[in-house]
């Protein structure tokens, strides 16, 4: 194993000996954030010159959320919570010789321009090998995208010493049912790991309800 390989095991084996994982899943209607870009796109990409991805969106999303839930936004120090006083987003970036989690400094600060701009900027340097310690350190709350290689959902391992982790599944037009009728509509299941040592279940799930609210709200305003 390379260094970084063996880093990866050694940390993910910790974070399963360490915390009690539970996963729960949620699906998701992205159909307006689709109209945002398709309409807005052009516009978001002129002005900050990186294109709107749907992780800027999940990625604000997430911050509402936590700002709303400091809990899932906390850590555990032996028999203490430490509540961290800003969201420190992880997002994490597969590279082709292991994988590294860049972290954006105060991201509940930012609006969709700024995380969009950092989070192209975390990735593409962490593919040139440009990140600096501290840009991979520090984080409160992790956000990986499997989506992006076409998988539905999965039920990633918590990074630690944080206490969740917000798993995004592949974006796909499914039928569902609106007002009793079929509909097609592109859809986004959602997971989350959380550390049951301190998240209970209905925390979990108000997050989450939390989360998808502050998705289906969005609208070209917030761009």
């Amino acid at each position: 194993m390379s260094v970084m390989r063996l880093k990866i095991a050694e940390h993910m084996v910790q974070s399963r000996q360490t915390s009690a994982h539970v996963q729960t899943f949620w699906e998701v209607d992205v159909s307006n954030l689709a109209e945002i870009r398709r309409t807005h796109g052009e516009a978001y990409l002129e002005r900050n010159g990186v294109k709107l991805s749907y992780t800027t969106f999940f990625a604000k999303a997430a911050c509402d959320a936590l700002k709303a839930h400091p809990i899932v936004n906390a850590s555990v120090s032996g028999s203490d919570v430490v509540y961290h006083g800003s969201v420190n987003l992880g997002i994490a970036v597969s590279l082709d010789w292991g994988l590294i989690v860049p972290v954006i400094k105060n991201a509940g600060d930012m609006n969709l321009g700024g995380l969009g701009k950092s989070i192209a900027d975390l990735a593409g340097r962490a593919r040139s090998k440009k990140l600096s310690p501290d840009e991979v350190t520090g984080g409160t709350f992790t956000i990986t995208n499997p989506g992006i290689y076409g998988g539905l959902f999965g039920a990633p391992i918590i990074n630690q010493p944080q206490v969740a982790i917000l798993g995004l599944g592949a974006i796909e037009k499914r039928p569902v049912v609106i007002d009793d009728a079929i509909a097609i509509r592109p859809m986004c299941y959602l997971s989350l790991s959380f550390d049951h040592r301190l998240i209970d279940g209905a925390v979990a799930e108000q997050f989450m309800g939390t989360l998808r609210d502050s998705l289906n709200s969005m609208t070209a305003a917030a761009i």
